[in-house]
């Protein structure tokens, strides 16, 4: 560790997430009626300031003038801060304690709500240089020490000056008090912090960015709490994926581009490029061909249930996990399909357009009740399972049909065959997945064994039917009635036509793919996916991956993290040990998992290593990619 590289790190908006008189205010005006004009005149004045655009030393005094604060209100204003601390540094915490000799707190702030806050996290008190407050006798505060020189105008830069430190000096800050340090050749350079505060003064003065301290240790080749940058991973989400998911990933400090629509192939061959992150929908297709333009990608995430518009193979071959959403919209999809039973049932659909076009048709021909009407479920997993459950609350009895064996919830009564069912069910509703195998499995043979006036609903994929024998079975009253929500071929964006033969039918219910499209369902996934992708990256955590070997790893502990994606084949497990035990690493952990194609090998490892280590492990025979946590 070199001892000639000293860091100042300012604590308003760069240690801390906020401004500490702003929060003190928060607390010193409550339930004062001018609390808010207080509060924003004590903003501008702080602004200003970090700008370089007024005297700090009269600001500071104007501030503290109309906060009215007390002595009481510190430890309250403590407590804030400490659930204020930035993300990066919480995440660099063994950093600052490594380097904890050459890390220098230096703020215009005040110790008193300073030092308890940056001492938790390795910064020694004597290196803690700010302000202090003047109260008066009944603990009020009236003031600060005036012969400090951190109160003063280009404080910062008097009190380096005195400080005379002989070495490299990187000053990490967000106000233009900060520059100024460099500005007066104090300091080797500057770094704008971004993470919480973006000043466009101060940018235009910058030579050096740190959106996150983070970004700031990996420029200079410090060790630092991740394997890169945050800022350095980039999301692509497609198709109008719910704003939560944008806002979880930013948050995480992720680069996020989003665009409402499909890409095709060749589009997305062109935006796959450096993207670390891609979200799509069920429109979007990832072929071999997009995957051999990622030179970046590490995950996708498919912010639906189905994954079939995914080359999983061609992702596992490549490294890319893919996640997505199995259970997030099960209750939107059972409910339309509740729905769309009883619609049909009662023909409210044609009896709402005769109304329309101002027919009265007052009667009970062709209505019925579903109470005791047989209800054949087709694929008996999550949504199926669930579906089961509610239309037996309704009255109804329910038969199911799967090709794996399920245990059945309720009262549901297995068939041993599709055909079976076919012949016992009122209502059949296909629930299946879009696997290749099951393209056309519902066609002319399967319409011909429903019973006479049967209900047909298909929620599921729109290739598992064949349209033309729905048509003709509708079309010759076979069936009374149809909903369907999935098709063969769908319009890439809402300005696309539809096209199908299905327009016009009586009876049929016809919906834009939209059975998981409920706010709660697309906020639910917008949720779970983001939270699968990000432990992914974090932690190495492939829990839930459809194409992944699945390990659910423990928290990393004062460790690194070695991630190796290989081919499996006999000997790489032996050949990554080999490495270790030639680099004397001594192992703390290892977790193992394989499948038929790739080998998932996770290392924890001390902390002490030789940095040959990274380079040995990226050259083991049929490795196909490798990283390190921090």
């Amino acid at each position: 560790m070199s001892k000639d590289k000293y860091f100042i790190i300012d604590f308003d908006s760069t240690f801390t997430k906020v401004e500490a008189l702003d929060e003190l205010g928060e607390l010193s005006l409550e339930g004062d009626p001018q609390k808010e004009s207080i509060l924003q005149q004590v903003k501008e004045l702080t602004d200003s300031a970090m700008a370089g655009q007024s005297s700090f030393a009269e600001g500071l005094r104007k501030r503290l003038d109309l906060l009215k604060a007390h002595q009481k209100h510190l430890p309250q204003l403590i407590n804030v801060l400490q659930d204020k601390v930035s993300q990066s540094v919480r995440r660099n915490k063994a950093f600052l304690e490594e380097y904890s000799d050459q890390i220098y707190i230096v703020s215009s702030g005040f110790k008193e709500f300073i030092t308890p806050i940056v001492t938790q996290y390795g910064i020694k008190e004597e290196n803690i240089y700010a302000n202090t407050f003047k109260l008066d006798d009944n603990g009020n505060i009236i003031g600060f020490d005036e012969k400090n020189v951190l109160c003063l105008d280009k404080g910062k830069i008097k009190l380096l000056e005195q400080l005379a430190l002989s070495g490299d000096v990187y000053v990490i800050g967000d106000g233009y008090t900060d520059y100024e340090i460099k500005e007066a050749g104090l300091a080797n350079k500057f770094y704008a912090f971004t993470e919480n505060i973006s000043r466009d003064s101060v940018l235009a003065k910058a030579e050096h960015v740190a959106p996150s301290l983070d970004e700031f240790l990996y420029q200079n080749k410090l060790p630092m709490a991740i394997s890169y940058p945050k800022n350095r991973i980039s999301v692509l989400l497609l198709e109008n994926i719910h704003p939560r998911a944008v806002e979880m990933f930013r948050h995480e400090g992720y680069q996020v581009e989003t665009i409402a629509g499909a890409l095709s192939e060749e589009e997305l061959c062109e935006k796959i490029q450096n993207v670390s992150i891609l979200g799509i929908r069920s429109k979007t297709h990832v072929t071999r061909k997009v995957l051999e333009h990622a030179n970046r990608l590490m995950s996708v995430g498919a912010f639906c249930i189905g994954t079939n518009q995914i080359d999983l193979d061609a992702c596992l071959e490549a490294g890319v996990t893919v996640f997505n959403a199995p259970y997030s919209n099960t209750r939107s999809v059972v409910e339309m399909a509740i729905g769309e039973i009883i619609m049909l049932s009662r023909g409210i659909v044609d009896k709402s357009s005769k109304m329309h076009e101002s027919t009265w048709d007052k009667s009970a021909t062709g209505s019925y009740e579903v109470r005791d009407k047989k209800l054949g479920i087709v694929g008996y997993g999550n949504i199926g399972a669930q579906l089961s459950v509610l239309a037996e609350a309704m009255g109804m009895v329910v038969y199911y049909y799967d090709v794996v064996e399920k245990l059945q919830l309720g009262n549901a009564r297995k068939c041993d065959t599709l055909r079976e069912l076919l012949e016992k069910a009122d209502f059949v509703t296909l629930h299946v997945d879009g696997r290749p195998e099951n393209k056309n499995i519902f066609g002319a043979q399967e319409f011909a064994a429903m019973k006479d006036g049967a209900i047909f609903l298909n929620l599921s994929r729109g290739h598992v039917v064949d349209i033309e024998a729905l048509v003709e079975s509708l079309k010759s009253g076979k069936l009374r009635g149809a909903a369907v929500d999935v098709f063969p071929q769908e319009p890439a964006t809402n300005s696309e036509p539809f096209v199908s033969e299905l327009r016009g039918l009586p009876n049929v219910i016809l919906t834009p793919h939209i059975g998981g499209s409920t706010s709660e369902a697309q906020m639910n996934i917008a949720n779970f996916v983001p939270n699968r992708i990000m432990d992914y990256i974090n932690s190495g955590n492939t829990y839930q991956s459809v194409n992944f070997p699945n390990i659910q790893l423990p928290e990393l502990k004062n460790a690194h993290r070695l991630i190796h994606i290989h081919q499996n084949v006999p000997g790489v497990l032996a050949d990554i040990n080999n490495v270790l035990a030639k680099n004397q690493v001594n192992i703390l952990g290892q977790y193992l998992k394989t499948n038929e194609h790739v080998g998932y090998v996770i290392t924890d490892v001390n902390k002490k290593y030789d940095k040959q280590l990274v380079n040995d492990m990226r050259g083991v025979p049929h490795t196909i990619k490798f990283r390190m946590l921090y």
